[in-house]
């Protein structure tokens, strides 16, 4: 039966080949009858317990603590501190792995990785749980799939096509590589074969690429793995492999590309969407910014990172766009400014546009709405949804002069409903991508200035925390929803309440910064938050989004990901989950003290 116990549940994860045997070969099975005590509170413990099927109550001297379920570890600290800080009683039959304390206390010694988890508190805990999860990941970068990467397109030249005609196609797709089509055959040739011929050998650009092209094509398909291309372009020394799928030719792969994936291609998009000629480029670059993401986190790149990358990518790609299509005018005279969690650099997985234009000065009416019809539209089509809101370019309510912005700030706090509080949220959260920045300053300026002293506003400003229970109950169990597929959803439970409480203590105190966790740190900084429940709070957070950027990447084009099953995550993640849930919980708390939310 101890065969059956799941290495790969956290933190028995950490233990080498040879130390999980040494742990099955110690491990029994116990039974408790409901009711039954299985640690007394204060007491010694001889044995690590593993849940394998029933639930164990956790309860200190005041009351239940927590449910403990299937995969659920406990007392550690019982292992470690000698005596339980709390009490563990079967709640009904239940069935559990028993480690010896010996056997453990012998592997805490032997590997540190395993010891850990055992002395750390919740933020370490987080802390390594990233960093192991993140390792796990980076492995798996060899294992994708060719599909995945960026192909040149498959474009095609006839054999009798010329020189001149080859270069001309290849400037025009952007590309240095093309099919060769002659009678049954297909060759490929490169910009270099074309420089060698006319510079080297001083042939004319008229001359026909048969003799130019090489047809000794090696070939890999689609679903091949991306380690099978660099293992073939190393032992064959090409540059480039061509990827057909049976007879229809996909593109053309270059080394260039798999070394890209493989150390992050960032550099790579931001210098093609730098040299964007058109919106068709552009369109382009936005499909790999999307795939970027994917390739960042196999590569165990933290969710932090990825989403001040991903806004960076964001940032130049609608700055391009902003040069392509704004006329003069409006290039000199707007703010091009993006708002939630573009704004605050929190995006990863591509949401909705969320974005707004202010101008110095009114602007012919024809060009402005030609323009504001133009650049939503082209997001549109590079993949970016439509704001449910409608908080667009497109809006007129979102693009207009300064005076009209300042003009709606006093009428929001004169006006302060629930639209109103959206509203300046957005706007608080706006970060300038393109044109003139002083006027997106100013009317932040203006706007805390405005509120400043208005406590009434910023309490009812706050009370948003409240719209979104928490889904921790009282014994620190998970409460999922029945409506969402027993899943819990994390944007509306955790992230949400952590983002907008630390949003209302900034506006209060004037901040400029714009993404949550430097926005906790000046907080920390300035003593609104305690030290280390600003670095828990931190943590919490990041550890919600990884998941929530795992769960998108999970799920199908679309998906929010926002939504999360404890059924399908390990022991580790559940607990862990728990605890950020419980950071949640107190930051809330926090929240209503400070602005006495009590009276309303």
């Amino acid at each position: 039966m101890p065969k059956a116990f799941d290495a790969a549940n956290p933190p028995f994860d950490r233990l080498t080949p040879h130390e999980m045997e040494t742990l099955r070969a110690a491990l029994d099975i116990v039974y408790f009858r409901p009711g039954e005590p299985v640690i007394d509170q204060g007491s010694p413990s001889q044995a690590l317990f593993v849940v394998i099927k029933g639930t164990i109550e956790e309860s200190d001297g005041a009351g239940l603590l927590a449910l403990l379920g299937p995969k659920d570890s406990f007392d550690s600290r019982a292992l470690v501190h000698g005596k339980s800080g709390h009490a563990f009683r079967a709640r009904d039959e239940t069935l559990c792995y028993s480690v010896p304390r010996s056997t453990v206390l012998d592997l805490i010694q032997n590997n540190p990785r395993f010891a850990s988890f055992f002395y750390h508190d919740i933020a370490r805990k987080l802390d390594e749980f990233v960093r192991d999860h993140d390792e796990q990941r980076h492995g798996s970068m060899m294992r994708a799939r060719i599909s995945e990467l960026f192909l040149h397109p498959a474009a095609f030249v006839e054999a009798d096509d010329s020189v001149e005609t080859a270069g001309r196609k290849m400037e025009e797709i952007n590309s240095n590589a093309l099919f060769v089509r002659d009678g049954q055959r297909t060759g490929i040739i490169t910009g270099m074969n074309l420089s060698k011929a006319v510079v080297l050998r001083r042939q004319s650009i008229q001359t026909s690429v048969r003799n130019l092209a090489h047809f000794d094509l090696v070939t890999l398909r689609p679903d091949d793995l991306v380690s099978s291309a660099l293992v073939l372009m190393t032992k064959l020394n090409k540059r480039r492999v061509v990827i057909r799928d049976d007879e229809r030719f996909v593109g053309i792969l270059e080394d260039i590309d798999v070394l890209g994936y493989l150390a992050g291609s960032a550099q790579v998009i931001a210098g093609r969407i730098e040299r964007a000629a058109n919106q068709d480029d552009l369109a382009a670059a936005a499909r790999q910014t999307a795939a970027q993401v994917r390739t960042l986190r196999r590569q165990g790149i933290g969710v932090e990172l990825i989403g001040e990358i991903v806004s960076d990518l964001n940032q130049r790609l609608f700055s391009r766009l902003f040069d392509l299509l704004a006329p003069a005018d409006i290039r000199a005279d707007g703010c091009l400014m993006v708002m939630g969690s573009e704004g605050r650099g929190e995006q990863t997985a591509r949401t909705d546009q969320d974005n707004g234009l202010i101008l110095s000065r009114a602007i012919e009416q024809a060009e402005l709405d030609k323009f504001r019809t133009s650049f939503s539209g082209a997001l549109l089509d590079f993949g970016f949804p439509p704001c449910p809101g409608h908080v667009m370019v497109n809006n007129p309510a979102w693009s207009k002069p300064l005076p009209d912005y300042i003009a709606d700030i006093r009428r929001w706090l004169a006006l302060p409903d629930d639209s109103a509080h959206l509203n300046v949220a957005i706007l608080f959260d706006a970060r300038c991508v393109a044109g003139d920045a002083t006027l997106l300053t100013e009317v932040k300026t203006r706007l805390i200035e405005m509120v400043g002293g208005e406590q009434a506003f910023l309490a009812h400003f706050a009370r948003a925390i409240d719209l979104f229970a928490t889904p921790i109950g009282l014994f620190k169990n998970l409460i999922t929803s029945a409506g969402n597929g027993d899943a819990i959803d994390l944007k509306k439970g955790g992230l949400f309440p952590i983002v907008h409480g630390v949003r209302s203590l900034a506006l209060e105190h004037g901040l400029i910064e714009t993404a949550t966790d430097k926005r906790i740190n000046r907080l920390r900084d300035m003593g609104v938050l305690h030290a280390e429940f600003a670095r828990e709070l931190h943590q919490a957070f990041n550890f919600m989004l990884m998941l929530r950027l795992d769960g998108q990447l999970a799920e199908s084009a679309g998906a929010t990901g926002t939504l999360v099953r404890p059924s399908s995550l390990s022991s580790m993640e559940r607990d862990l989950l728990r605890d950020a849930f419980y950071v949640v919980k107190k930051f809330r708390e926090f929240i209503r003290h400070h602005f006495n939310l009590g009276v309303f």
